[in-house]
């Protein structure tokens, strides 16, 4: 079978945009694979959010990030892209985090130059490590990989901290280090989307955050303006919130969902998201009575 980091590369070369959907465990994660996607994007503030229980203010460990980006890569066919903040240290540090998430099966992260405590891109009041530091996280970062495949995403957060000037020269230092594709943070307007794409080299991504800061292109607008990649880190997570927390309501309020059952899949269509068919139909093949037919 083709590796995951080959076919995200394969899907970098070849021409078209990559939609990858925000999962933040491996259910999201499978009804992205079976809607046709073909990439998931494992979100920072996703896993934050649902498995940890925090909000995105860097307070996810990195054996926390690599284990839930492990379990959504072994429930998934397609390529993971995972988010890996910024490195959770230094040197040495990202270097290790570049190894676990490689053993965890994932094709790709993305690491971003914001100091730590980090937080989401689309809050005020971020800050940024100097051009140089980050340099040498990425050029660490390059040399950890021990597949020439595994793909490194550089976010900068620059343009709502230091400005277009710095976030250029962030572009062009983190190119030079060897970054395979980056990652502006925040783009806030149609003209800054593409002068982004008019300055920068290497494949673009671009960050659709509803109710964030910047605007809410399609797809096809974006690969028109030239970016390769779209993640969606935060629409799984932000429906099923208010989708729960309405059914919660209407459960309080009459004591029972009967009549929400027509918005509901059955359970057995549930368990068939998650493979039950086939697991059932390997659990055949081993049985006692199987044994005794093959032999």
């Amino acid at each position: 079978m083709q590796r995951a980091t080959t076919k995200l590369r394969k899907l970098l070369q070849d021409s078209g945009i990559i939609m990858a959907p925000g999962a933040y465990d491996c259910l999201t994660a499978r009804i992205i694979q079976n809607a046709g996607f073909g990439a998931v994007y494992m979100t920072g503030a996703g896993t934050s959010v649902a498995t940890l229980g925090y909000p995105d203010l860097a307070l996810a460990t990195m054996s926390e990030m690599v284990g839930n980006a492990a379990d959504i890569a072994a429930t998934v066919d397609v390529p993971v892209i995972a988010d890996a903040d910024t490195g959770y240290g230094g040197i040495l540090n990202i270097q290790r985090t570049i190894r676990q998430y490689q053993r965890a099966g994932v094709a790709a992260v993305h690491i971003e130059d914001q100091e730590f405590p980090k937080r989401c891109g689309h809050l005020d009041n971020k800050r940024v490590i100097g051009i140089d530091e980050m340099v040498g996280k990425i050029k660490a970062a390059v040399d950890a990989r021990t597949d020439d495949d595994f793909v490194i995403i550089v976010r900068t957060d620059a343009l709502a901290v230091t400005g277009w000037d710095d976030t250029m020269r962030r572009c062009e230092a983190f190119t030079r280090a060897g970054a395979d594709v980056l990652f502006v943070e925040a783009i806030r307007s149609h003209e800054e989307a593409e002068q982004v794409v008019a300055s920068v080299e290497l494949p673009l991504l671009y960050n659709y955050v509803e109710t964030g800061k910047s605007p809410l292109f399609t797809a096809r607008e974006l690969e028109q303006l030239g970016f390769k990649l779209v993640i969606y880190p935060a629409s799984a997570l932000l429906t099923v919130s208010k989708v729960v927390a309405v059914l919660m309501e209407e459960l309080k309020a009459k004591g029972t969902t009967a009549h929400l059952v027509d918005n509901m899949i059955s359970l057995h269509q549930c368990f068939e998201l998650m493979g039950l068919s086939e697991m059932l139909a390997t659990d055949e093949n081993y049985s006692a009575a199987a044994m005794e037919a093959g032999r």
